[in-house]
C-alpha cells in the first residue's frame, strides 16, 4: 500500500523553509532549542521553530531530561495564520521506532523519498560546506582574563587547506555543527605544531575597532570590538550563544569550541565582556562569530558598567506622565508612576524577565494585559530572538489579590530554575491590584530574599509595611488621595502608556471595562471616541470575567489580545452571552433563597453559597455575591453575605474596615477562629465547626461600623 496513507507511521525530515510548508498530522524530526515555563521549543529547520506545550507531555514538564540540541520526533498539529507552529507529543521517539522515514523538501527534487541509512540522506550527494569562519580563532574553551594577556598561537592549516574552494551550494547553505566539527577535526590533523616561541597570529596593532551593537548592521562582514554585559547564556547543538548588551542594543555573540560544548565556561551572566568576531546575518539577525571573549575587570569593567549605567538611566525613565484622562488620584501618583514606568523599561534594556502577578478578575486581567500590550514591543525591539517575548515577560493570574506564600514560592523555584537552565537574570514582579496588604508580606518578603524588584500597583489603599517592604508603589491612597472611583485596570493603563507611549491608542478603551459600575464619564468618552460604545464595553468587560474564571491559572495570552485589542464583537458578544446565561441562573436561584433581617438598623441579606449556588462552576463566589449585592441592596445601611461551610464574603453599602470587623468578631466568638484571608475581596475565614457563631459575630461587629 502507499505510504502516503501511513504518513503517522514514518516521521520526515523537513527541508522547507517556511513553517506554512508544514504538514499537520505529520511526525518530523526536530532540535530542542529551549525551555519556557508553558513548554518547549523544538528547531525544525533553520528558520521554523515550534512551540510542544506542556499541556502536549505525557509528564510534567520539568522532569523531561531534553536538553538543548537533543534530537526530538513531535508531531504538528496546527500552523496558525501568523507562523506559530503548536506541536504535539510522540511516544515515539527514536528512529527504531518508526516503519520508515521520508524527506519532506516542498521546494526541491527529493521530496517523499525515502532517508537512506547510509550514503546521505534520501540518496542526494553529500556536501561540504565551508567552516563558520575562514579565520583562525582561539579555541573557544579558555577564557582570556585581559588584553594584555598571551595565547598559545593556533597551528597553521596546510596550503593545500587553505586555497580548497567550496562549492556553489556550499555559499547558499549555512554551516552545521557536523560541519565545523569535521573542518576542524582535518584541520588538526593535517597541520604542522609551530614553536612555541613564535608570534601570535595576530599582532596587537590588529586590534579591530570598538564598534556599538547598534551600528553592527553596517559591518556585516566586517571584524568588530564590542563590549558589554553578558545578558545571558544559552547553550545549542552547535555553538554557545552569548547574548550581549550595551549601550545601544543587544546581540547573539557565537562561539564555537565543539559540536554541544559550552564554550567559555567560565564566563557568567554579569560579568563585562570585550569580544572580537565577524559579523554575520543568521536566520535574518544580525549575529558574532566570536573569535576571542575577554573578560574584563578592575578600570575597562567599571568603565562599561558606567557606560552601560548611565545609557540605561537616559532611555529607561519616561520623560513625564501623560495620562489617558483627567483624574485626581492617577495624578497624585504620578511620580511613583514614573519609578514604576523606570523599573519596568530598565528590567526590558537590563534583560531581566518581568512577572506579572495580577487578580483572576476582569479589572486583574485588564491591568495585566494593558502592560504587556506596552512591554512586548519593547522586547522584540531589543531582542533578536523570535521567542524572546515568552522568556522575558509572563503573565501569572492569582485567584485572589493576596500574594502568600504559595504564590511566591511557586515564583521564586521557577526563577531559580531559569536561572541555573537558561542563566537568566532574577526577574521583576510586578503586582496588580495584588500585594498591597499585611496578608503579601511573606511572600513579598521571600522574593526579598532572592533579590527580585518588586514593583506593586494598586488602587485600593495600601498597608503601610507593604510600602517598607517593596522596591515600588504606586497607590494613591499613601499620597493621600480619595481612590474611591478609581480601578485597577485604570491607574494600570496609564502605567502601560508611560512605560510604552505608542500604546496609547490601543489601551485608551480599557479603563472603561475594568469598572463593573459608577465608571468615571471621562473614561466612557474616551471608549467611545475610540471606537468602543457602551454596549461593546460591557460585552468585553462579561467575555473577560467568564474567561479569566476558567483555567484562571492560566494567562491566556492570545484569547486576552483578541477580545481586547482586535475588536472582534462577534468574539465578545458570544462569549458574553455565555457569561449572562450562567450568571443569571445563579442571581435567580440566590435570590429566591436569601435570608433577609435587621442587625442594629442595617439590613442583611445572607446566601447560604453551599446550598444555593454551584462551588465548582462559574459565576465563582466573589463575583456572585457582588452581582447579588448590587441587585438586593437597599438604602445606606446594607450587607450582603455569602455564608460558605469555612468562609463568608462580606459585603457593604458603606466603607467597612474588614480588619476591624475581624478583630472585633474574634473578641465575640474567641472559639470560632475568625481571620481575614482577603481584606480585597472581603473574604473572612473561620472554623466549619462555628459557622452559624462566626456568622451572627461578624454581621454585629459590622452593624458596628455603620
Amino acid at each position: 500500500m502507499d505510504w502516503i496513507t501511513h504518513e503517522e507511521d514514518v516521521w520526515f525530515e523537513f527541508r522547507g523553509n517556511s513553517p506554512h510548508q508544514l504538514v499537520p498530522g505529520r511526525f518530523y524530526k526536530g532540535t530542542v532549542d529551549g525551555y519556557a515555563d508553558f513548554g518547549v521549543f523544538v528547531d525544525l529547520a533553520p528558520n521554523v521553530t515550534g512551540l510542544l506545550h506542556r499541556s502536549e507531555l505525557d509528564r510534567r514538564l520539568e522532569t523531561l531530561e531534553w536538553e538543548p540540541g537533543d534530537d526530538v520526533f513531535v508531531q504538528v498539529k496546527n500552523v496558525r495564520d501568523n507562523g506559530n507552529v503548536d506541536l504535539g507529543w510522540s511516544i515515539r521517539e527514536t528512529e527504531s521506532e518508526f516503519r520508515g522515514a521520508r524527506i519532506h523538501d516542498p521546494d526541491g527534487d527529493h521530496d517523499g523519498e525515502p532517508i537512506e541509512k547510509e550514503g546521505g540522506r534520501g540518496g542526494s550527494a553529500v556536501i561540504k560546506t565551508k567552516p563558520v569562519s575562514g579565520k583562525k580563532k582561539k579555541p573557544a574553551g579558555a577564557v582570556t582574563k585581559s588584553v594584555e594577556q598571551e595565547s598559545e598561537p593556533e597551528p597553521e592549516p596546510e596550503p593545500e587547506q587553505q586555497s580548497e574552494q567550496t562549492t556553489e551550494a556550499d555559499e547558499d547553505r549555512a554551516p552545521t555543527a557536523k560541519d565545523v566539527v569535521d573542518d576542524i577535526a582535518e584541520t588538526t590533523e593535517e597541520a604542522e605544531p609551530e614553536a612555541a616561541e613564535e608570534e601570535p597570529v595576530e599582532e596587537a596593532g590588529e586590534a579591530p575597532e570598538r564598534v556599538t551593537i547598534a551600528d553592527l548592521e553596517n559591518n556585516v562582514g566586517d571584524d568588530v570590538r564590542v563590549e558589554g554585559e553578558i545578558a545571558s547564556v544559552r547553550q545549542t547543538g552547535g555553538p554557545t550563544v552569548f547574548e550581549l548588551r550595551d549601550e545601544t542594543a543587544v546581540v547573539d555573540c557565537a562561539a564555537f569550541v565543539e559540536a554541544g560544548v559550552r564554550a567559555y565556561p567560565e564566563v557568567e551572566v554579569g560579568d563585562y565582556v570585550r569580544i572580537d568576531g565577524e559579523v554575520e546575518r543568521r536566520r535574518g539577525e544580525l549575529q558574532i562569530e566570536t573569535e576571542e571573549l575577554t573578560i574584563l575587570d578592575g578600570d575597562d569593567a567599571e568603565t562599561v558598567s558606567q557606560r552601560l549605567a548611565d545609557a540605561l538611566s537616559d532611555e529607561a525613565r519616561p520623560e513625564a506622565i501623560a495620562p489617558l484622562a483627567a483624574h485626581e488620584p492617577v495624578a497624585a501618583v504620578g511620580k511613583s508612576l514614573l519609578d514604576a514606568a523606570e523599573a519596568i523599561r530598565r528590567a526590558v534594556l537590563e534583560s531581566r524577565p518581568i512577572v506579572v502577578r495580577h487578580t483572576a478578575t476582569a479589572d486583574g486581567y485588564v491591568a495585566g494585559a494593558a502592560v504587556e500590550r506596552a512591554v512586548l514591543p519593547l522586547i522584540r525591539a531589543e531582542h533578536p530572538r523570535d521567542d524572546a517575548e515568552y522568556h522575558y515577560f509572563t503573565r501569572r493570574p492569582l485567584e485572589e489579590a493576596v500574594y502568600g506564600m504559595d504564590a511566591a514560592t511557586n515564583d521564586v523555584t521557577r526563577m531559580l530554575e531559569d536561572r541555573d537552565r537558561h542563566d537568566e537574570k532574577l526577574p521583576l514582579v510586578l503586582l496588580l491590584g495584588a500585594g498591597s496588604t499585611a496578608e503579601s508580606l511573606d511572600g513579598l518578603g521571600l522574593l526579598g530574599v532572592y533579590g527580585s524588584e518588586r514593583v506593586v500597583v494598586d488602587a485600593a489603599p495600601a498597608d503601610e509595611e507593604v510600602d517598607e517592604e517593596v522596591d515600588v508603589l504606586v497607590n494613591p491612597a499613601r499620597e493621600g488621595a480619595d481612590a474611591s472611583d478609581l480601578s485597577v485596570g485604570a491607574l494600570t493603563a496609564t502605567l502601560a502608556v508611560a512605560v510604552n507611549d505608542d500604546v496609547r491608542d490601543d489601551v485608551s478603551h480599557l479603563p472603561a471595562v475594568s469598572y463593573w459600575e459608577n465608571c468615571p464619564q471621562q473614561y466612557l468618552d474616551l471608549a467611545a471616541d475610540h471606537g468602543f460604545d457602551a454596549d461593546l464595553v460591557r460585552e468585553l468587560r462579561e467575555a473577560i470575567a467568564l474567561e479569566a474564571y476558567y483555567q484562571s491559572y492560566q494567562d491566556k495570552r492570545e484569547l486576552i489580545a483578541d477580545l481586547l485589542f482586535d475588536a472582534d464583537e462577534a468574539l465578545a458578544g458570544h462569549v458574553s452571552e455565555q457569561f449572562r446565561i450562567k450568571l443569571e441562573a445563579e442571581i435567580e436561584t440566590a435570590q429566591a433563597n436569601l435570608e433577609r433581617r435587621e442587625v442594629e438598623g442595617v439590613s442583611v441579606a445572607v446566601l447560604d453559597s453551599d446550598a444555593y449556588s454551584h462551588r465548582f462552576d462559574f459565576p465563582p463566589t466573589a463575583l456572585l455575591v457582588d452581582e447579588l449585592h448590587r441587585r438586593t441592596r437597599e438604602g445606606d445601611q446594607f450587607v450582603t453575605v455569602s455564608l460558605g461551610t469555612d468562609e463568608l464574603y462580606l459585603r457593604s453599602t458603606g466603607d467597612l474596615d474588614v480588619h476591624a470587623v475581624v478583630e472585633s468578631a474574634a473578641e465575640k466568638a474567641p472559639s470560632a477562629g475568625l481571620a481575614a484571608a482577603g481584606i480585597r475581596e472581603g473574604r473572612i475565614e473561620f472554623l466549619s465547626g462555628a459557622r452559624d457563631e462566626a456568622l451572627e459575630a461578624v454581621l454585629d461587629a459590622a452593624a458596628e461600623q455603620f
